[in-house]
């Protein structure tokens, strides 16, 4: 049981690592290589993943509320987009304007890590708990599916940073580690599994919100034309389709 934890909770992490690889096989002067199809792409990536990976299941958790069961996962999200209100307004103070949206862009990422995260941990935790072999084969389907998931998440930071200029193993290593949260906050949560358990609805709200309002004040105005909005559109269905098939 414990090399199957482990590996549960190291999967998701691999599957970033391997999406942010993607940089090293992509040309810089392919025409699929432009900020508008990349923006698109990432946009709709971030907004389908914030409402499967995030939003359903923070109200799927809050259903004892019966007609409030958004209202966990309703806060969550507002304290997310406040939250880079506030980043956002801390960076544009120091005169930082690139760096600032490529900060806010990764820190949405990780934020969005952190609850998926915590689900694995939660997962796993029950799973000791009951001693049962179906819970631990159902704890670590759901780090298989995390793990597929977070390949094209992997790719949408580092492709995006190497096309604004960053060198392609500088992109893949910021690429890779945006991931490093989830097994951290997944030992945390099988540690604590009890109060983590009530507190991720409102982190999987924090972080939808913490994705949305990126991917709207950011990648969908550079998203231009008919080009950026086709590659939202399959971006959206890309992850729309592994969080729905894989659960």
């Amino acid at each position: 049981m414990f090399l199957s934890i482990f590996f549960g909770i190291i999967l998701p992490f691999i599957g970033t690592t391997l999406g942010s690889a993607g940089v090293f096989f992509v040309s810089r002067k392919h025409s699929f290589y432009r900020t508008s199809t990349l923006s698109g792409f990432a946009a709709g990536v971030m907004v389908a993943a914030s409402v499967w990976s995030l939003i359903i299941p923070a109200v799927e958790m809050s259903a004892k509320l019966g007609l409030f069961a958004f209202l966990p996962m309703l806060c969550g999200f507002w304290a997310g987009v406040a939250f880079l209100l506030f980043t956002e307004a801390l960076l544009s103070s120091k005169n930082k304007q690139k760096e600032g949206k490529d900060t806010l862009f990764l820190l949405a990422v990780v934020l969005h890590n952190i609850p998926e995260g915590m689900a694995v941990g939660v997962a796993f935790a029950l799973a000791v708990s009951q001693g049962s072999d179906a819970a631990l084969v159902s704890a670590f389907m759901l780090a298989v599916g995390m793990t597929i998931q977070n390949i094209p998440e992997g790719a949408i930071i580092s492709l995006p940073l190497a096309d604004k200029g960053y060198s392609k193993s500088k992109s893949f290593i910021f690429g890779s580690l945006s991931g490093i949260a989830e097994p951290v906050f997944a030992l945390i949560s099988l540690m604590f599994s009890s109060v983590s358990a009530m507190i991720l609805p409102y982190l999987l709200g924090f972080a939808a919100g913490a994705m949305i309002y990126v991917s709207a004040n950011e990648l969908i105005p550079e998203a231009k034309g008919t080009k950026g909005c086709i590659f939202f559109l399959l971006g959206f269905s890309v992850m729309m389709v592994l969080d729905v098939a894989l659960g």
